[in-house]
């Protein structure tokens, strides 16, 4: 009984220094801070709210705003509405994440307008904002502290350069345009209605449909203006969903490969639309940088570190001959 008792009290005397000094390994020291001070990196929460979650185009920026997370040692909280016209669902998740006190967020604003409010009720709470994608109509480094995007304006103005130089500068057009409010497409329809004011030769024959949120409603409304369409030389949509819906109704109305037609985003199958020449030409984003970017700045921001106030993601131009060159396929996240 001695020697049984002594071998309790030796196991009882092992299991007891080993938890003590596991203890002591996992709290040897304080929470490590990140360069510049601030919260500790596994403290930071950045809430990341796209436009929508259904586009292939969104996808993308969202694995682009996660890899930032994981170079960064943050968090990203992703949500957003599931359609591109659900401005009341965006808003209230901005206060949502404002309510509970995330760290930063990341937004891409369905309304240039309708958003500023709430992005500012964010910064009087000293939660910085990032803007992605389309512009807000409030003061960068006031109301929020960098607008990473394309250069929409010059993109939609590459845009009309191409047509007119794919109709040899003369000819009738169609610009199917995507939906008011949105200030990134606005700037593109903007700049390609320039780019084709400056060819006396080329008449814009539609320019006042909008094809909303979705492909399918887009694809419905390009369906409607079939009889105006086929008086057409050349089409221009100003993203995904425009182009994608201009497609299926130029399918479906055996007006595809018949007409020139520049479009927006550069999508696996607005990719393989052009590759089979139903597309003659793609204004590419990059909306893995912006992703990626969008969280760089805000979390810059959050650990009092240089910001960016303006980042010109940038765009190029895709058609059959270059889609497989290195570059462009840099462009397309390959």
């Amino acid at each position: 009984m001695n020697r049984a008792a002594s071998i309790f009290g030796l196991v009882l005397s092992l299991v007891f220094a080993c938890v003590v000094g596991c203890d002591k390994g996992t709290n040897s020291g304080p929470p490590a801070t990140q360069p510049g001070g601030g919260a500790p990196a596994a403290s930071l929460r950045i809430a990341v709210i796209p436009k929508g979650t259904t586009h292939i185009y969104w996808k993308t920026v969202r694995m682009g705003a996660e890899a930032a997370a994981k170079d960064l040692g943050v968090e990203v909280v992703w949500k957003g509405p599931v359609k591109e016209n659900d401005r009341a669902d965006q808003i209230s998740m901005v206060e949502q994440f404002t309510t509970e006190g995330v760290s930063g967020i990341v937004l891409a604003p369905l309304d240039a307008d309708g958003l500023v409010s709430p992005v500012q009720e964010a910064a009087a709470k000293n939660i910085p904002v990032s803007i992605i994608d389309s512009s807000l109509n409030g003061t960068v480094g006031k109301d929020y502290v960098s607008y990473v995007a394309t250069n929409n304006h010059q993109a939609g103005f590459n845009g009309g350069e191409e047509l007119a130089k794919l109709l040899n500068n003369k000819g009738k057009v169609v610009l199917l345009r995507y939906q008011a409010g949105s200030a990134s497409t606005d700037q593109r329809e903007a700049g390609f209605l320039e780019a084709i004011a400056r060819h006396p030769d080329i008449t814009i024959i539609s320019s006042n449909q909008m094809g909303g949120a979705t492909t399918d409603l887009a694809k419905t409304v390009a369906l409607n203006m079939l009889d105006t369409l086929k008086q057409a030389d050349g089409i221009f949509c100003p993203n995904e969903s425009t182009t994608l819906g201009m497609l299926g109704a130029l399918e479906d109305g055996q007006l595809a490969g018949k007409v020139k037609f520049v479009g927006f985003d550069a999508t696996p199958a607005l990719v393989d639309a052009l590759k089979n020449k139903e597309i003659n030409e793609l204004i590419a984003q990059d909306p893995y940088k912006m992703g990626y970017e969008g969280v760089k700045q805000c979390v810059n921001a959050i650990r009092k570190q240089p910001v960016d106030q303006n980042v010109d993601t940038g765009s190029a131009v895709v058609t059959v001959e270059n889609v497989d060159t290195p570059a462009i396929q840099k462009v397309l996240g390959k």
